[in-house]
């Protein structure tokens, strides 16, 4: 007897808005088996999800898709979500703003009726799959989910069809300098380069090797080589200071993987000593003391 495959999680849209007709027939309102309504609505109805995870349009593209949809018209309808009398867009804002450019009254949509999670996490899915954000904005939109929904990294990586380890990868992007953070979302670094320069923990040596990276063009395996020459003076220099006993070495191992961020221990031969819990901003701070307050 053969196995009826079950849909994967989080692989896209379909799997928050459901099985939508590819090709529907645009009428003044069509309400499909999925409770999603497709209609065309008026452009003044309509406004911008203020969660966007994409922060920036590019004009020129921006012009070109113009110039189709004046031609062709909106091809693809958007997707927004009912609030009261107005409609928040989900996905499709690129159609949106191109559309207002021509001069069109009204455009085809998908309405949604969601909560402002679903929308965010909606609108989160549709760019990644386009691969339209940058890696500062991926980290900032899965961040914002995960102080949202309080779900655990590996629960949000089943919806939206990543792992935990990549949701980890990004959300610690936010850790780096404003600087570093300023160069990926100006694609001048790299997702590859921003990883290697976070196992560098002195700021300004990260802050060194990126202008290295940008002066000199490095490829993320040079700048991989150059941030483990850096690790490997910082493990040299820690052999060189008192070895701590096992007890101390096991918990700090673990208290670093639970609250992902810089924890140091020191410890005189008395048995004296501190623990040091590092961390960039208010914003980091209060999601650390969270971490030890839910025990």
């Amino acid at each position: 007897m053969s196995k009826v495959k079950s849909p994967a999680l989080g692989k896209g849209l379909e799997a928050l808005l459901g099985s939508i007709e590819k090709n529907p027939v645009i009428k003044d309102k069509i309400q499909s088996e999925v409770d999603v309504e497709i209609a065309n609505i008026p452009l003044n109805k309509i406004e911008p999800n203020p969660d966007q995870p994409r922060k920036e349009f590019d004009a020129a593209t921006l012009l070109n898709l113009a110039q189709s949809i004046k031609e062709n018209g909106v091809i693809v309808p958007i997707t927004v979500n009912k609030q009261d009398d107005k409609y928040i867009i989900i996905a499709g804002e690129r159609r949106y703003r191109a559309s207002k450019l021509v001069g069109l009254k009204e455009i085809p949509a998908y309405i949604r009726i969601v909560t402002p999670t679903q929308q965010m996490q909606m609108a989160l899915i549709e760019n990644i799959q386009r691969d339209d954000l940058n890696a500062i904005e991926i980290a900032l939109s899965l961040n914002a989910l995960l102080e949202q929904t309080k779900l655990t990294k590996e629960d949000l990586g089943k919806k939206i069809g990543k792992s935990r380890a990549s949701i980890s990868n990004y959300v610690r992007l936010l850790s780096l300098p404003a600087e570093i953070q300023l160069a990926i979302r100006e694609d001048k670094l790299s997702m590859g380069h921003a990883r290697a320069l976070i196992n560098i923990e002195d700021e300004k040596k990260q802050l060194d090797l990126a202008h290295k990276i940008m002066d000199k063009g490095l490829s993320v395996r040079e700048t991989e080589a150059m941030s483990n020459i850096a690790k490997e003076k910082n493990v040299e220099k820690e052999k060189k200071e008192k070895v701590l006993p096992e007890r101390h070495n096991l918990f700090l191992t673990s208290i670093t993987q639970r609250l992902e961020t810089q924890v140091s221990i020191k410890r005189s031969e008395r048995g004296k000593g501190s623990i040091t819990i590092n961390f960039k901003n208010d914003k980091e701070f209060e999601r650390i003391v969270s971490l030890l307050e839910n025990k």
